[in-house]
């Protein structure tokens, strides 16, 4: 019997697990590394451990330091969240070897279905439609070349003991193959330590939809419907729903009875969940993830099921009591993922402090779970997800409309993500049309990250007021002499008089020239494009109001080191003044050479002193957040310096190469 469970995890799931734990009765143990060290999952357990520095190759996935930690603190079990060990079949053999309880299927199973290429072999066997592919030993390079092309391009190369996105490429030129397998075994080696590929035949427009599955030790298992995964961005979810949407019901039938088919194959027990590509209203094996998934809350709304509840009533050897003609899917949720980056540049991961972290008030069909709270920093050695927003709704439409009012309400500032981003992929026609595909997110990009014009110059003018009004708040406060304070660089801003003051704002990467006059308390006149325009701008119910003659519009404000950002219904204007002394740099930087984007660690350099590179050539290749990411020449030029080499640690805005 459970009534001390250790979790060898950390931020969002550690949270989510304490939840359940705490309401069985069940005391918990947090792990940490010295980065989490105040973290909410820390703070949220009954007792917390330090197991080394940051980097997970130190702490999360050190397997001995887990069971030494669990032994010391007494818990029976070990809940491996998901991510990390949670799919290691040594990590499971180890805990069970030491007397302990794993929370989720034995090292036999983990070990069938945690190589792909074995995986797809066992699943053939068990009569369960496959891709066509390569999974074979063979992983020479010639080897892997030709049998890409005699599947046909395109293909997708995907790391043996991969997941998560990592170790993945598409490949549609034959020349791009050499390139696109070397990186491809180069992330699976740093991610999972395994540089084995197996290659795939790409399909066109493919729906990712997946069965959850729930099987005791004693052969029972049922299937909790299914999910559709479809909308990702670097081969990651991004969102997630159930059921998945119009699929016919006896494919969604034979789909749920493949899975079940599957996990007997492996004599599977605890919770899983078996990946399917659909096309043509046919369905192929993909992988099996033997752990809970990150999406699983949609899937607890449908079935009002408490997962993680099911893994410990499991693992304590109780019996799988639900039958499956006894379920019944209950109205639809949609989930999607709040991450800590910038979707206008390519979804590049990000570091910082989130300053605002709200979320609005909680409703019985509302749901967010996170791991961070405001104050926090995001670090550059673990994900980047800030938080996964739930809604349900009696209806596929009612879902989506909840899902936006939530996501409308939240306050995040601190650092960029791609809340404003959430908020036009959920409110997109095609989306609520049910136009889905793997290639959703890819094919309107463009459309996703451009900012609507509508509302732009209020949006500017809102900010000009806003530092206006903050420049009299700080002079009034404190007159301050601090050389360093932002507001003592805002030169020609009166707060006094009819004086004109003269302002540079960047809004959205874009700069604008503004001379603004307060003629009264929450009256300005500005003068914008050669134009007059006469506003009031005031603050309301913590919104900033803007008004003229024609229309009054409500902003949500949110403030800190990066300068403004502002919200109307899903637009986003990201906001800053732009000081004559950053512009002088920013001038120079093209000429400083190619500098880290974030801090991460350098994996490759593919080029030398002295040698000529064409534009879009690989120069460095660095790993940062779990994600591989490529620098690339933006010209024709010739290399003075390298100043890294593969292994070197790198801060944000390090100089590589010159």
């Amino acid at each position: 019997m459970i009534t001390k469970l250790l979790i060898a995890n950390r931020g969002e799931i550690a949270c989510r697990i304490i939840k359940t734990a705490r309401r069985l009765g069940i005391k918990t143990v947090a792990v940490y590394s010295t980065a989490d060290a105040n973290a909410l999952h820390v703070q949220l357990a009954d007792e917390a451990y330090c197991i080394g520095n940051p980097p997970s190759r130190e702490s999360y996935l050190c397997a001995d330091k887990m069971i030494a930690t669990a032994l010391r603190s007494g818990a029976q079990a070990i809940h491996p969240g998901y991510g990390f060990l949670s799919e290691n079949a040594d990590f499971s053999a180890a805990v069970s070897a030491a007397g302990l309880i794993f929370v989720g299927p034995s090292a036999e199973s983990i070990a069938a279905m945690g190589g792909k290429s074995q995986a797809k072999a066992l699943m053939q066997q068990a009569g369960v439609p496959l891709i066509p592919g390569y999974h074979g030993e063979d992983q020479a390079l010639d080897t892997l070349k030709t049998q890409a092309l005699a599947i046909g391009l395109p293909v997708l190369l995907k790391a043996s003991a991969g997941g998560g996105g990592k170790g993945m490429r598409a490949v549609h030129q034959a020349h791009e193959l050499e390139e696109a397998i070397a990186a491809a075994q180069r992330e699976g080696l740093n991610s999972f330590g395994d540089s084995r590929l197996l290659i795939e035949k790409l399909l066109v427009k493919p729906r990712h939809v997946e069965v959850q599955i729930l099987a005791d030790k004693y052969g029972h298992c049922i299937y909790l419907f299914d999910r559709d995964c479809s909308l990702q961005r670097r081969h990651q979810k991004v969102v997630e729903e159930a059921p998945a949407p119009n699929l016919p019901a006896s494919l969604r039938q034979a789909m749920g009875e493949a899975a079940v088919q599957a996990a007997k194959a492996i004599a599977y027990s605890n919770a899983g969940t078996i990946e399917f590509l659909v096309a043509n209203e046919q369905f192929y094996f993909m992988e099996m993830n033997t752990r809970l998934q990150v999406e699983h809350p949609v899937t607890e709304f449908i079935s009002g099921l408490d997962l993680v509840e099911w893994q410990l009533k499991i693992a304590n050897g109780e019996t799988l009591t639900l039958e499956q003609t006894q379920l019944q899917a209950q109205g639809h949720a949609i989930e999607v993922r709040l991450y800590a980056e910038d979707p206008t540049h390519d979804f590049l991961p990000v570091i910082g402090r989130l300053t605002e972290f709200d979320f609005p008030q909680q409703h019985t069909w509302q749901r967010i779970d996170t791991g961070f709270q405001a104050g926090d920093d995001i670090s550059p050695y673990y994900d980047p997800m800030l938080a996964k927003v739930i809604a349900w709704g009696e209806n596929r439409t009612t879902a989506i409309a909840r899902l936006l009012q939530t996501l409308n309400d939240m306050r995040v500032t601190g650092l960029r993500h791609n809340l404003g981003y959430l908020q036009k992929v959920i409110a997109h026609p095609d989306f609520a049309a049910c136009d889905l595909g793997t290639d959703f997110l890819i094919g309107r990009h463009t459309e996703l990250i451009s900012q609507d014009s509508r509302h732009q110059q209020q949006a500017l003018l809102v900010a000009a007021a806003f530092y206006y009004q903050r420049q009299r708040q700080q002079q009034q406060s404190s007159n301050t002499n601090d050389q360093f304070s932002p507001w003592q660089q805002l030169e020609g801003w009166r707060s006094f008089g009819r004086r004109d003051s003269q302002l540079t704002l960047i809004i959205n990467e874009e700069s604008h020239s503004l001379s603004l006059t307060a003629t009264a308390r929450h009256h300005y006149q500005a003068r914008l494009n050669d134009q007059d325009i006469d506003f009031i701008c005031f603050t309301e119910n913590q919104n900033w109001i803007y008004q003229d003659k024609e229309q009054r519009l409500s902003f949500k404000v949110c403030f800190d080191a990066h300068g403004l950002q502002l919200r109307h219904e899903r637009m986003v204007w990201q906001c800053q003044f732009q000081e004559p002394y950053l512009h002088r740099a920013n001038k120079q930087d093209a000429h400083q050479g190619y500098r880290a984007p974030m801090t991460g660690r350098i994996t490759a350099v593919l080029v030398t002193a002295g040698q000529a590179v064409k534009q879009g050539d690989t120069l460095v290749v660095m790993e940062a957040m779990k994600m591989e990411h490529r620098i690339t020449a933006q010209s024709d030029f010739t290399i003075t310096e390298v100043w890294v080499a593969t292994g070197t640690l790198v801060q944000d805005g390090q100089v590589l190469i010159e």
